[in-house]
């Protein structure tokens, strides 16, 4: 890719804008270094690599891959087995915790998917123990840890001791021994020696060394005798502490040494995950998307804008080229956005080779190409005595000579600078040439020769940026398939030109050109109003579109509504039953013990006025088949009907009354019940099925009651229900005698039968079994 085309293009600006997002000086340098390339394979290694960066960006933020500026000189010391710095060795292990935090951050996890990163992530090498042993030995540029070797730490206490004892000895001296030939009572030092401040006149009363004096020459700071040996002995003990340093400092950097390729490894994965995070966070800040890549120069941009104009004042653009039309001819007035549309083309596409996102829609398409060209912007040169004409016709040249099939080339308007005759008609000819020669060509003219050339020439169109009459102001759109026109009459008019001014100047052009220009403004008068139908029938389809979903909901709501509403009639409806039934029951149980009529017929009340609080729904009882109405001259005496509401059958035994009221003999039990709350029943062989004992059902039932009930095993409280229950059956089956099992045991289990037969008054007599009968295990009961 040629440097003067990202020059014209402002590349350089993104990659400035990239570098800022890096943050490493080796990852903002690769940001500058950045440049379009054309290979397809790596293109889209580099697209999936911003891509994933920017997923992992929006997911879990980012981390630090900082690698600072001097590491790779460092690490060139370290190779070379120089010594290095206790500063230079915190740079490494500073690396070393960033290398891990990265590892931590980027390795698959529940959150974290393997992506075209993860081999990058997996690469680094923490080396955890150099990087646990430098941090432990050092703590700053200026500080070695006590705890950086035990020989160390002897040192550095002898130190202390030492001069613990100076301190002391000093501290008397001050005190008591030297108190009154001294300028101040304190302990001083002058270079690593410790001094008390003599005054001048008595500096021979204090035995020792002269180190210092004050300007005045009235103050003398002498090392007293007494503490001349502590002192060289302190000195003595500082340079073994500083040998001991440079021994840790070697082995720290032996140790580095020996690592020292995978330390360089940390370092280039560093810098070059730096580089793609800081491609990522572009396409973050830019709102950016993926672009779709092809090699039949093709480009699709939606919605696209330019990346150096403030996001919220640019206007999205949408251009096409290189399907149906191989060469684009934009025109309009100054200031209206061809060139900024001309840039859009040039900057989108070597963002997109360089591995970058592109601010547009998604699923835009780029075509990859191996030579971008432009001519935009004012080439004059004055150290070449060349015109603007010249300048670009020189760059021009150059273009023609390089151009192929796989070439995108840019002009801004071509031809200018001229006669506009000749301009024009060189300007047709530059463009026929590189159309036959099949390269992709996006050209602005003010030419109207160039409108009608792109209107009769296959694969050429043409396109303009709108311009709005009305506020004497462009609006930025580009309109592909649309030439421009020129407004220059109309807006000479709104500025107040006089009338006739304007008549003599249309007088004087071409007919023809004016005929061309009536056709334009029709053409563009259909565009718009085409424009305004269309974005009415979307404003209706999506008005359609809403009411029909809320059409959709509001009808689920209904269903849901039903099918709740049904759930719970079911489920009210099996509650109501099968209280009834417990109430029957008990009625039934109550009449077997007392056999008094009125408590029958009272009980019997009772049921029918629960039932009769409620409706039941038949779709609730699952009878959801529609019924027909009853008559009163469908009933007959003896006919087979079922009680819906009770879910009983029986017989009818008397004709309905005027309001539909009759007598149906269920059992032993004569129910009222009305003719809408009656099915007949048309299959007599499903009698065994039903709820109540019949005559028959009693017979019959006695061949399959036991006449025995063992209760062995069971708790007094199971004993008695289950027995309950067997003798209501036994004697509705009309067996004469049973045997309860209840054993011997405690005696437990037969006392609570007894007790329990003592008030049932269906039975007429109980006994313990004889002998061959189960002896005081059994109890023989006798129905009456």
């Amino acid at each position: 890719m040629n440097t003067r085309v990202l020059s014209i293009l402002e590349f350089n600006r993104i990659t400035q804008f990239l570098a800022d997002k890096a943050s490493s000086p080796a990852g903002k340098n690769k940001c500058l270094k950045l440049v379009p390339i054309s290979d397809p394979e790596k293109i889209e290694i580099n697209q999936t690599q911003t891509e994933d960066a920017l997923k992992r960006i929006i997911k879990n933020s980012s981390v630090s891959f900082y690698v600072g500026e001097s590491v790779g000189d460092t690490l060139q010391k370290i190779k070379k087995g120089q010594l290095i710095t206790a500063g230079e060795l915190l740079s490494v292990a500073a690396v070393l915790g960033n290398a891990s935090k990265a590892r931590s951050y980027g390795l698959p996890s529940q959150d974290t998917q393997e992506d075209s990163l993860t081999a990058l992530f997996e690469g680094l090498d923490p080396l955890k123990d150099i990087h646990k042993e430098i941090t432990d030995c050092i703590l700053s540029e200026d500080e070695i840890s006590d705890d950086a070797s035990p020989e160390l730490r002897h040192i550095r206490r002898q130190i202390l001791q030492n001069a613990e004892k100076i301190r002391s000895q000093l501290n008397k001296m001050v005190n008591t021994t030297y108190r009154t030939y001294l300028q101040d009572p304190v302990i001083t030092m002058r270079g690593d020696r410790y001094c008390i401040p003599v005054k001048a006149e008595h500096k021979g009363s204090v035995p020792g060394i002269i180190h210092d004096q004050s300007q005045s020459a009235s103050t003398y700071f002498i090392e007293p005798a007494a503490v001349v040996e502590l002192n060289n002995n302190t000195r003595e003990l500082r340079s073994k502490e500083a040998e001991e340093i440079d021994r840790i400092i070697r082995r720290l950097s032996s140790m580095c040494a020996e690592h020292s390729e995978e330390l360089s490894a940390d370092i280039k994965i560093l810098t070059e995950l730096d580089f793609i995070f800081a491609k990522g966070f572009l396409a973050l800040d830019m709102n950016a998307v993926r672009p779709v890549f092809n090699k039949d120069g093709i480009i699709n941009i939606k919605k696209g804008r330019h990346p150096l104009l403030d996001r919220e004042k640019a206007v999205p653009i949408d251009i096409r080229l290189g399907e149906d039309f191989d060469l684009l001819v934009i025109t309009g007035p100054n200031t209206g956005g061809k060139t900024v549309s001309l840039k859009t083309i040039g900057l989108l596409t070597l963002m997109g080779q360089a591995g970058l996102h592109i601010p547009a829609l998604d699923r835009s398409s780029l075509s990859i190409y191996d030579k971008v060209y432009a001519d935009i912007g004012d080439e004059q040169s004055i150290e070449q005595s060349l015109s603007t004409f010249s300048s670009h016709m020189k760059n021009i040249v150059a273009i023609l000579k390089n151009a192929d099939r796989n070439t995108l080339c840019l002009f801004d308007e071509l031809g200018a600078g001229t006669d506009p005759t000749e301009g024009a008609a060189l300007a047709m000819a530059i463009l026929s040439h590189l159309h036959e020669k099949g390269v992709k060509t996006v050209a602005t003219t003010h030419y109207s020769e160039l409108k009608v050339y792109a209107l009769r020439e296959p694969g050429v169109e043409n396109a303009c940026c709108e311009f709005d009459v009305a506020t004497l102001s462009p609006t930025y759109r580009l309109l592909i398939g649309i030439p421009g026109k020129s407004n220059a009459f109309t807006i000479s008019s709104k500025l107040g030109l006089k009338e006739s001014i304007i008549n003599k100047a249309k007088e004087l052009i071409n007919k023809q050109d004016e005929a061309f220009e009536d056709v334009i403004i029709k053409l563009d008068n259909s565009r718009k109003k085409l424009e305004e139908d269309r974005l009415a029938m979307e404003d209706d389809k999506n008005a359609i579109a809403s009411l029909r979903a809320e059409y959709e909901k509001k009808q689920k709501k209904l269903e849901d509504q039903k099918n709740r509403i049904l759930e719970e009639a079911k489920k009210e409806a099996a509650e109501i039953l099968k209280d009834a039934k417990e109430t029957a029951d008990l009625s039934i149980k109550t009449f077997n013990q007392s056999g008094n009529i009125r408590d029958m017929e009272q009980a019997r009340q009772n049921i029918r006025k629960k039932l009769e609080k409620v409706s039941i729904p038949p779709d609730a009882l699952g009878n959801s088949h529609v019924r027909v109405k009853n008559k009163r001259s469908d009933f007959k005496i003896g006919s087979d009907v079922r009680i819906l509401s009770m879910d009983l059958r029986g017989t009818v035994s008397s004709i309905p009354d005027d309001k539909g009221n009759l007598f149906v003999q269920c059992g032993i039990m004569r129910m009222t019940a009305n003719m809408d709350d009656i099915e007949f029943i048309e299959d007599n062989h499903d009698k065994k099925k039903d709820r109540t004992y019949t005559g028959t059902a009693g017979l019959s039932k006695s061949s399959f009651i036991s006449a025995e009930i063992n209760l062995i095993g069971l708790t007094t409280d199971e004993a008695v229900n289950r027995l309950d229950k067997y003798l209501d059956d036994a004697y509705l089956s009309h067996l004469n005698t049973v045997r309860v099992v209840h054993g011997k045991g405690t005696g437990a289990l037969r006392n609570a039968v007894w007790n329990h037969l003592k008030r049932l008054k269906y039975v007429k007599s109980y006994k313990l079994g004889e002998f061959g009968e189960g002896d005081a295990g059994v109890t023989i009961v006798e129905f009456k």
